[in-house]
């Protein structure tokens, strides 16, 4: 109890702050309540709540909890979930209900401070869990004992205790809880590390979750170690949310796995539980495959896709045709846009300049078809689209959504971004349109 102390003194917390407690009636929950009103005597204390809805007890359990709030002044904060997505109740939706409630009393009390009650026991069915599916570095360190969230601290003071001093404590001092029954059930995975292995290991060490704490942090020390080097390299070896396969692999193998660890995470952000070391082991195969095209499809529908020298990312899904009048300004689903510009900033393949003479009016913007031709410039006669788009190593998921230009009659005038026709001038001739082809985003950053 002398550690909780001594980590709590270290946040230095003020009279001013008011601090937010996820409660939910259970033991390790009440002793953190209880314990946060004891010292804390003159600060605001927050009791946040959620029903799950989940189990008949749910609404006596949280009747109990809000009488015990106002019986000793603690602010009572209520959220229920009415509903789960296919009416199945799923951990997964839940924590981010939930969480969504916790960051709008954040904002609303003006907390620095969320405290969870996660135990020493806690800490130790975590850190086994994951080392016997396989996880990383950071997985693998478990429950961390503060941990930051957008403007606000997640605290877990309780990581130094275990679940029988703390029911001990609650029994001894007429502390009112629930218990939840469903944590006996040995159907659940947790539950069989809690019942069966936790034992074992207390008969060879009564302390251990404060070994398995020292382990938790000094794994996430060298963890934000390694991090350091993986952000910086992650700039060089990734572009424009694309692996570049030849720079990657000049990196040391902790270092790529490291970088793959972390563009999961950015596409998945807070689903990226459904990612595990199996998927990262795919793609560093897919790396190191000698095919230059490899496609894998991980949680989500997420394709990852590797094409040449490259690998990327891309949601599952099929992709219709498409036909617009190119007027002004046109936005295509491959997330580029094509716009009149009144002059040539350049005469790459990204800017095409016509002559209203030659072409008819209007100009379309469409996706290819099979027996697509273009009179491509400075070229005797025509070449199929397909072949150009394989050419240029356009990755074969992107070549069915690939614009092409035309005109009124239909005859394909520009490959943006790729080959001009016999009809451009941007370099000789006159012309009165002129034609950009850029991302989106680069277009609004002008």
């Amino acid at each position: 109890m002398d550690e909780v102390q001594t980590f709590l003194s270290k946040l230095n917390i003020n009279k001013n702050d008011s601090l937010v407690v996820a409660v939910s009636f259970g033991p390790d929950s009440m002793f953190l309540l209880n314990l946060l009103k004891k010292i804390y005597k003159d600060n605001k204390i927050i009791c946040a709540h959620v029903n799950h809805n989940h189990r008949k007890e749910s609404e006596k359990e949280k009747d109990d909890l809000k009488a015990y709030c106002e019986k000793n002044g603690i602010v009572f904060e209520l959220m229920k979930i009415e509903k789960y997505k296919d009416n199945k109740f799923t951990e997964e939706e839940a924590r981010r209900k939930r969480y969504v409630f916790f960051d709008k009393l954040m904002n609303k009390y003006k907390s620095k401070y969320l405290f969870t009650a996660h135990h020493g026991d806690d800490l130790v069915e975590t850190v086994l869990m994951r080392i016997s599916r396989g996880s990383n570095l950071n997985g693998y360190a478990g429950i961390k004992l503060i941990s930051k969230r957008s403007n606000y601290n997640i605290v877990r003071p309780l990581l130094y205790l275990t679940k029988d001093f703390i029911k001990k404590y609650l029994d001894d001092n007429n502390i009112p809880y629930a218990i939840d029954y469903s944590n006996d059930d040995l159907a659940y995975t947790r539950n069989r590390f809690r019942k069966k292995i936790l034992p074992l290991l207390k008969e060879e060490n009564k302390d251990i979750h404060k070994k398995f704490l020292s382990f938790s942090n000094e794994l996430y020390s060298y963890n934000e170690f390694v991090n350091e080097i993986v952000k910086e390299r992650y700039n060089v070896v990734v572009n424009d949310n694309e692996i570049l396969t030849d720079e990657i692999k000049k990196e040391k193998d902790l270092i790529i796995r490291k970088i793959i660890e972390l563009y999961l995470l950015n596409i998945y952000k807070d689903d990226v539980n459904k990612v595990n070391n199996n998927h990262v082991d795919r793609i560093i195969n897919m790396l190191y495959n000698k095919r230059t095209t490899y496609k894998i499809t991980l949680p989500n529908e997420i394709n990852i896709i590797k094409s040449y020298n490259k690998i990327y990312f891309d949601k599952k899904k099929e992709y219709n045709s498409y036909c617009y009048c190119l007027d002004e300004y046109v936005e295509l689903p491959n997330n580029y846009v094509i716009k009149r510009i009144k002059k040539a900033a350049d005469t790459s393949n990204y800017t095409a300049c016509f002559s209203s003479d030659e072409v008819k009016l209007p100009l379309y913007v469409r996706s290819k078809k099979s027996k697509d031709v273009m009179e491509v410039l400075n070229l005797n006669g025509t070449k199929k689209i397909k072949d150009i788009l394989i050419n240029s190593k356009v990755d074969r998921e992107k070549r069915n959504v690939y614009p092409v230009v035309t005109d009124k009659t239909g005859k394909i005038i520009w490959l943006p971004g790729l080959k001009k026709s016999k009809y451009d001038r941007s370099k000789i001739g006159k012309y009165d349109i002129i034609l950009k082809y850029s991302r989106k985003e680069n277009l609004n950053a002008e």
